[in-house]
């Protein structure tokens, strides 16, 4: 483990509890997580920090997910399914993500980040509801490879708010309330993210140590989280959606102008 003062770790451990909390009510923990990281450790190359933040963040998002298992009916054979598409086109965008610039990709966005915060606005009842009954057969081929793998595509072509996106993606194409979504969404990180720390793992690029340490609070932060969710239900989602989203548009504002 590299050297950080005790100060730096006690708050990247708090960094990771308050991450694993805002992933497993709606996505966009890296958000916080990766930033923390790199600030808090700036002589660990950028690799590492990606690296260690996939090992920390996939604990906390498995508990998340079997906490929503255990106490939401959530469709985790649809989630598996969309998960390993995800982790195919994730693939794809990685090998593409040297071409693109990311000063092309900010802009675009967003404008698609403030339009999802207008919808939301707009639309009180998104996602406060499930449609009762079985979801139509298109509809999970839609959420298996336009979802699956197209957000997949774009997590690993540029990555910031995937989840977040998951989570509205899956509201709308599913019909599924935010609180059934957010729990989908874990479920569909879990793969994607384990795919993506085989590869980090393999070419050395995790510290484990300080990984397992941030991990524990991590998990802590998610199983809270997911337990959030559900006693608070859709109407609390929906807030902290739309909180998630004016960060991220602020961060990636910030990266583009400042």
């Amino acid at each position: 483990m590299p050297d950080i003062p005790l100060t730096t770790l006690v708050l990247l451990c708090l960094a990771a509890l308050l991450a694993g909390w805002i992933d497993a009510v709606v996505g966009g923990g890296g958000l916080l997580l990766l930033p923390a990281l790199l600030l808090g450790a700036p002589q660990v190359p950028a690799a590492q920090c990606l690296g260690t933040n996939k090992a920390v963040g996939i604990v906390g998002t498995t508990g998340a997910a079997v906490t929503y298992v255990r106490e939401a009916p959530v469709p985790v054979g649809t989630a598996v399914r969309v998960g390993l598409a995800a982790l195919a086109g994730s693939t794809g965008g990685a090998l593409l993500a040297a071409g693109v610039g990311n000063e092309v990709l900010r802009p675009v966005i967003l404008v698609v980040l403030l339009g999802v915060a207008a919808f939301v606005l707009l639309r009180p009842s998104f996602g406060t509801g499930a449609v009762s009954g079985p979801v139509r057969r298109a509809r999970v081929v839609t959420a298996i490879v336009p979802v699956g793998g197209g957000l997949g595509f774009y997590d690993g072509l540029f990555g910031p708010g995937t989840g977040t996106f998951l989570v509205l993606a899956l509201t709308a194409v599913l019909r599924l309330d935010l609180v059934t979504a957010s729990a989908t969404a874990k479920v569909v990180n879990v793969c994607t993210n384990g795919g993506a720390l085989a590869v980090f793992a393999y070419q050395g690029s995790v510290l484990w140590r300080l990984a397992a340490l941030m991990a524990v609070f991590n998990l802590a932060g998610g199983t809270l989280g997911a337990r959030t969710a559900l006693r608070r239900g859709a109407g609390f989602v929906r807030g902290v959606l739309l909180v998630v989203v004016f960060s991220l548009v602020a961060k990636l504002a910030f990266d583009q102008w400042a």
